[in-house]
Parts: C-alpha cells; structure tokens; sequence
C-alpha cells in the first residue's frame, strides 16, 4: 500500500502502488457507468475545463482559503443531477470532468523530501484487476500502450492541477474571492432556498482593479477564466429546476463546498 494521507479525495478508498511485479497479469476495462459519483454533489474542476464546464455547471470555489474551483453537479448534499444511483449519466450530452475520468488512478508523491511521483490506483475500484477481459496493463514486465496512456492523462492532470493552483492564488493575493450566496425562489412560491458555504468572484472588485492589474489578469488569460465562473453562476437556477424535476429537493441542507484536493501530491 502507498503512503497515502489519512484522509483520501473524494471518490477514493485507498491507494496502492501500480507495480510491474505485483500486477504483472492485471487488466484495465472500460465501465460505462461510476457508481462512486452517484449522489455527488459537486467535482473539481481544472481551470483548462472552464471554458467547457460552464456550459453545463455552475463553477464555484470551495470555501476557505487554498480552496479550489469545482462545478456543481446538485445544489444539495447527495444531489447529483447529472448521474442516477447507479452512476449512470442522466444525459450522454454532458461534459465529464477530468477528475472523474481520472479515477481510480493518481499520481502521488510518496516521499515529502522529492518531488518524484509515482502512479498508484484505488483497488477497491473494479475497473483494474486480475480480470480475463480488458486491455492489460503490462507486457514482458513493461507497461503497455493502456498504461502509458493512463500515465499521460494523470501527468497532464497534475500540470493543469498546479496551473488552477496558480490561479486561485492569484485571485487571493487580488482579494477578489468572497463569501457567496445565492437564493432562488420556486417557481411555485414556495420558500426561497438559500445557498452558500462556497466562494465566487466579487464583480465589485474585479471593477475596482488597478490598470496593471488588469493588464496582467488578461495578459495571463486569466480574464476568460473569470468570466467563464461568472457566466456559469446562471445555471445555478437550471441546476435548481432539475433537482425539482427529478424530486431531489427532499434534503434540507443546502451545499457547502469542502476544499477537496485535486492534486495527487
């Protein structure tokens, strides 16, 4: 087993050490649903997907400082609007976010002391294993072509991982994030629901910005970023409308949203 931190992601259960020896006859296969994503209420997000995602869902930060954008896939604990129970998308038209396709897999630094990583998986997961199907993940004791690939996405992952990093600490140091709420009244005049435990952008302060600050923010292509968060915020009401749809306003709570780590360090 990995040296993996006490508390694991969303989604994983634990990590062990992808190892050429220990998983020499050991498959990978595709899975058309993700059951672990079932009643999830929100993903993190990379700042490469925001363009994409705020077609589809809001994107807000998690709260509290060093928090990191995730799209709202439900505006309650245990809403997911996107996927049913059993993990299955609702809708073949939606946009799935890398940390999702991503899993059971993740790069992990398992000594503090370098900055080596190495690709570990989730073995409670039952998309990789001893199976008779699949693509396998070694051969002759070198990882294959599906191993390789998988290595590239999780690599790719963790530079755009460190990248949305970048950029939420930008936004802070601009003391552009604050405390966000949202309250949307039912259609049928019911009691106005209230949303917050997140944080989004101040519009107020993105106006107030000094000229070299701007000039920076659209130099860097931080400025489509920040429109694209604040454009999404509009799907919060449609995000709403789908849970009323599908008779998932029952939980009280409105969502809050946790810092989960995106990266695999």
């Amino acid at each position: 087993m990995a040296s993996a931190p006490a508390s694991f992601p969303p989604f994983y259960k634990g990590l062990e050490i992808l190892s050429s020896e220990r998983h020499a006859d050991w498959r990978v296969r595709q899975r058309d649903r993700a059951p672990f994503l079932a009643g999830q209420h929100m993903v993190p997000v990379t700042v490469a997907e925001f363009p994409v995602v705020q077609r589809f869902m809001p994107i807000v930060f998690s709260s509290g400082q060093g928090g990191i954008p995730v799209g709202l896939m439900g505006l309650n604990e245990g809403c997911n609007v996107f996927v049913d129970d059993e993990g299955a998308l609702r809708d073949n038209n939606f946009y799935v976010p890398s940390y999702v396709r991503r899993y059971p897999y993740m790069l992990v630094r398992l000594n503090a002391e370098t900055d080596q990583l190495s690709l570990c998986f989730d073995p409670t997961s039952d998309a990789i294993g001893p199976f008779e199907e699949g693509e396998p993940l070694f051969e002759n004791g070198q990882p294959s072509a599906a191993a390789r690939a998988i290595l590239e996405f999780n690599e790719a992952f963790e530079q755009s991982s460190q990248q949305t990093q970048a950029f939420v600490r930008e936004l802070e140091e601009m003391d552009l994030l604050t405390d966000g709420e949202v309250t949307i009244q039912p259609d049928n005049g019911g009691q106005p629901q209230v949303y917050n435990g997140f944080r989004m952008i101040n519009e107020d302060k993105l106006k107030e910005l000094r000229g070299d600050q701007h000039r920076k923010m659209v130099r860097s292509g931080m400025l489509p970023l920040v429109y694209a968060h604040l454009f999404s915020l509009a799907l919060m009401r449609e995000i709403f409308g789908r849970q009323v749809q599908l008779g998932l306003t029952q939980a009280p709570a409105p969502a809050s949203a946790p810092a989960p780590a995106v990266a695999g360090a």
